[in-house]
């Protein structure tokens, strides 16, 4: 058990850790040259001298395996509130995903990013295709690994940290404990080769021609700190001030307060589908939403307060850029805490299935960023591909930053495609819900109707994005053969 200060001085160390990890990616220049966050090189660090390594190595070396020094340098109780952080704190990252951004009418965005939505889904569903396939014809008759290992590589990759962190609970749930530490081992190595082969993508775009945005050096400190919310306009700006008049309350407060209600808005919608499946389906002991964790339903709460809010004319109080520093420390403590709390042994004792995920999820996902983009994404695919494949290595960052690599003044459109996309692709994949519900669609239903399931849904995408590329070119081509045909000729004595 632990008390309140107890939390507080593991959050201390948290920011002490974070500060750490600054320090050292300013001295090592290879963490530059990657774009490692710093909580990613502080969550290491806290590994290292945690119990896996540090208190190992003491253990090793003489000291009682009950001493202090066994446990690293961290107190138990500090180890304990890391360990149940992650999936506190993912609800919150979830929660603001969508909190102060503009909500468009979906037909229009549809018509706007369907390729990139294509391309993003196809990439996923192909995850959990071939993830399934591998663990049910090598690594479970080699390794006997538990049949939702299959869905590792997109909760690692696709989800990133936040949604390993959150699943492990799941995981564990559905007697797969060690799936939680092979998840965020996933989730890491994807990041880290998601910034490495896409530098190395990147370069080879611009060596083949491919690459058809103005060339613009981006540095690290720019595409670490650049906003991604929009300039708000006079309008927005003034309204919010008359709202705020007299209203004595900090607005990060303000905002924490939106935060915390779209989470309490899911909390209850799950409640009430775990309700609806107690008197329905789960009556015959299926159970499949008691699995889902919270964060999911937290993002849609977020888009209900945000949908209500425009409805009221009171959404300028919810500013996105506060919604992103919210969201920001959230998923830096996610990031710090589930690397501190990685079991180093579990990820040991399944190394062959570790490695073996792995680089499957990696070779999947550039073979389909580099054969399947140009078929899918109709303008500027390399430009508009890359960001969903950083995105399916690592986190939504990793899709920017690569984004801004190759097009740092999105003279493309890239960004705004690829942020668009979220509104099809997060609440359903990518830590959305078939994401949660995965691992109970494979206890309930067995592997091979989950890997039925994925495929149709892979070839669907498959299919239709390159149909619809085919349409998109063949109008563009059309646009431009009557813009032409307007266009007077001037004559030649002119």
């Amino acid at each position: 058990m632990f008390n309140l200060l107890n939390v507080f001085f593991a959050f201390v160390m948290f920011g002490i850790l974070v500060l750490l990890g600054r320090l050292v990616k300013q001295k090592v220049k290879l963490f530059q040259i990657l774009y490692l966050p710093e909580s990613i090189i502080a969550g290491v660090i806290a590994l290292l001298l945690g119990p896996g390594v540090l208190g190992a190595i003491a253990v090793t070396l003489g000291t009682p395996p009950d001493s202090y020094w066994a446990g690293g340098m961290f107190p138990e109780t500090m180890r304990t509130v890391w360990s149940q952080s992650p999936g506190v704190f993912i609800n919150i990252v979830f929660a603001a995903l969508f909190l102060g951004e503009h909500i468009p009418n979906p037909k229009d965005i549809w018509r706007k990013t369907a390729p990139q939505v294509a391309f993003g889904q196809t990439i996923a569903w192909g995850q959990y295709t071939i993830g399934i396939l591998v663990v049910m014809l090598v690594l479970t008759p080699v390794f006997g690994v538990n049949p939702i290992a299959g869905a590792l590589i997109e909760i690692g990759f696709e989800g990133g940290h936040g949604t390993a962190a959150g699943m492990s609970e799941t995981l564990a749930k559905l007697d797969f404990p060690e799936g939680g530490d092979l998840a965020l081992g996933l989730a890491t190595v994807g990041i880290v080769c998601g910034i490495l082969f896409g530098t190395l993508l990147a370069h080879w775009g611009r060596t083949k021609g491919y690459v058809q945005a103005r060339l613009t050096s981006v540095s690290t400190g720019d595409a670490q700190f650049q906003e991604t919310a929009p300039t708000e306009s006079s309008r927005v700006l003034a309204r919010r001030r008359q709202l705020m008049d007299n209203l004595l309350i900090d607005p990060l407060s303000l905002n924490l307060g939106f935060t915390g209600l779209a989470v309490v808005i899911g909390w209850l919608i799950l409640q009430l589908l775990r309700s609806i499946e107690s008197l329905a389906w789960g009556r015959d002991g299926l159970e499949l939403i008691g699995a889902i964790p919270l964060f999911p339903m937290a993002l849609i709460g977020g888009i209900i307060i945000q949908l209500i809010m425009k409805q009221l004319d009171l959404d300028c109080l919810i500013i996105r850029r506060l919604q992103e520093r919210i969201a920001g420390v959230a998923l830096d403590i996610v990031v710090v805490t589930a690397l501190a709390s990685i079991n180093l042994t579990v990820i040991g004792a399944n190394m062959g299935v570790f490695l073996s995920l792995a680089i499957i999820g990696i070779v999947w996902n550039v073979l389909a960023f580099v054969y399947l983009a140009p078929r899918i994404l109709p303008v500027y695919w390399f430009e508009r591909g890359i960001g969903d494949m950083g995105q399916s290595m690592g986190v939504t960052a990793t899709g920017i930053l690569l984004i801004r690599m190759v097009d740092a003044d999105n003279s493309t459109g890239a960004f705004e495609s690829f942020a668009y996309k979220q509104l099809f692709f997060e609440p359903i994949v990518g830590g959305g819900l078939f994401t949660a519900a995965a691992p109970a669609l494979i206890v309930e239903f067995g592997s091979v109707s989950v890997l039925l399931l994925a495929t149709g849904l892979l070839a669907f995408w498959l299919i239709f994005g390159m149909i619809n590329c085919q349409r998109t070119k063949q109008k563009l081509v059309a646009e431009q053969i009557t813009a032409e045909s307007r266009t007077p000729v001037m004559n030649s004595s002119e």
